[in-house]
């Protein structure tokens, strides 16, 4: 005779096939290296956890991990309960919320990530494991499809499909009579024509160079400093020069306008004489650093408190939970007031007191 094996649990429940996905670069994400499925997995949780877990794990890669939408989906226990429920899975080591960067430059975003293993991980586990590259490309979101689509993609509906072009029909079929004209009138040609003489390019104006429309400008932010379009094209050389070892425009500018006499009688030649003796030194330069010698900064995933959310290192939040929320779940007797709180809280109440007291 057959034993049937009871088991205080709860059935776990199962997935509805309209259960919500989250948006791509959040959801669950399934650890590596789980062992097979059974009906003993979980056994040595609660009765509330191990219902909570068996949900889970049963939930696709990119399911909704958040509080609410597993609420609605499992009907027996509130929102408060499956938070808590997690916190036990994240102690127990099923489960850990993570941050990871995706993008470059300016447009990185962080989007978060729930790993979940079958198979219970200590915290030396999870640790080696969020460090790795592999964790990160798995946290991070998948290419989408329009993204990865070739860009042969068809034309719209109402661009007309493209057709071979077919004979021109006259509306009119020529009679008797045209059809026994001759052929070479049918067939006329225009008379060669002499080839055009090409036209000339257009004469287009070379731009003036940095160096002239600064000198140019001078004249205007000062009137003892008018200089002529010749003056402007002799100097140019040297304020090139200046230009090539480094120097900004604004600060040409600035060293060729300062301390000026009060009568310039001869602009061109103070300009000329500063921009040989203010000539700024030449700097070494230095050899930008190749895309090969720039080490790839290497991107580490951020794990996230399951209680509070709160992110940091792995190394610092064991067990999922940052200090202070694992202090309150491991911890839950441990309910003492800090001794300082208490003085300051008497030390309040007694300011109101004497407020209070008639005068």
């Amino acid at each position: 005779m057959a034993t049937q094996h009871l088991s205080s649990a709860l059935p776990v429940p199962a997935v509805s096939p309209a259960y919500p996905m989250a948006k791509p670069g959040y959801g669950k994400r399934s650890a590596p290296g789980q062992q097979a499925r059974t009906r003993d997995d979980f056994c040595l949780l609660p009765t509330r956890e191990r219902y909570v877990a068996g949900f889970v794990d049963h939930l696709p890669d990119g399911a909704a991990m958040s509080v609410k939408q597993l609420a609605k989906q499992l009907p027996l226990y509130g929102q408060q309960a499956i938070s808590t429920a997690l916190n036990a899975l994240s102690i127990a080591g099923h489960l850990r919320r993570v941050r990871c960067p995706v993008g470059a430059g300016d447009e990185t975003r962080w989007v978060s990530r729930t790993f979940w293993s079958r198979t219970a991980r200590d915290n030396e586990w999870w640790n080696t494991y969020l460090a790795t590259e592999t964790a990160t490309r798995t946290a991070a979101p998948a290419a989408t499809p329009e993204a990865s689509a070739p860009d042969t993609a068809p034309p719209p509906p109402w661009v007309p499909a493209e057709e071979p072009p077919s004979p021109a029909r006259p509306e009119n079929p020529p009679s008797a009579e045209q059809d026994s004209a001759p052929t070479a009138v049918l067939q006329q040609r225009t008379p060669p024509q002499a080839p055009a003489a090409e036209p000339a390019p257009p004469t287009r104006e070379a731009t003036p160079s940095p160096a002239y429309l600064a000198l140019a400008r001078l004249g205007r932010d000062d009137d003892r400093l008018g200089l002529s379009a010749d003056d402007c094209t002799a100097l140019e050389p040297l304020a090139t020069q200046w230009l090539d070892r480094g120097v900004t425009l604004d600060y040409l500018s600035k060293a060729l306008k300062a301390g000026l006499p009060a009568q310039v009688d001869s602009p061109v030649g103070l300009i000329r004489r500063r921009l040989i003796d203010k000539l700024p030194p030449q700097l070494p330069a230095t050899t930008p650093n190749t895309p090969t010698d720039t080490p790839t900064p290497t991107r580490r995933l951020l794990v996230e408190c399951t209680d509070c959310g709160r992110p940091g290192q792995p190394e610092a939040l064991p067990d999922g939970l940052c200090r202070p929320c694992h202090q309150t779940h491991t911890n839950p007797g441990n309910t003492a007031p800090d001794p300082t709180q208490l003085a300051a809280v008497k030390a309040h109440m007694a300011n109101l007191r004497d407020l209070l007291k008639p005068v």
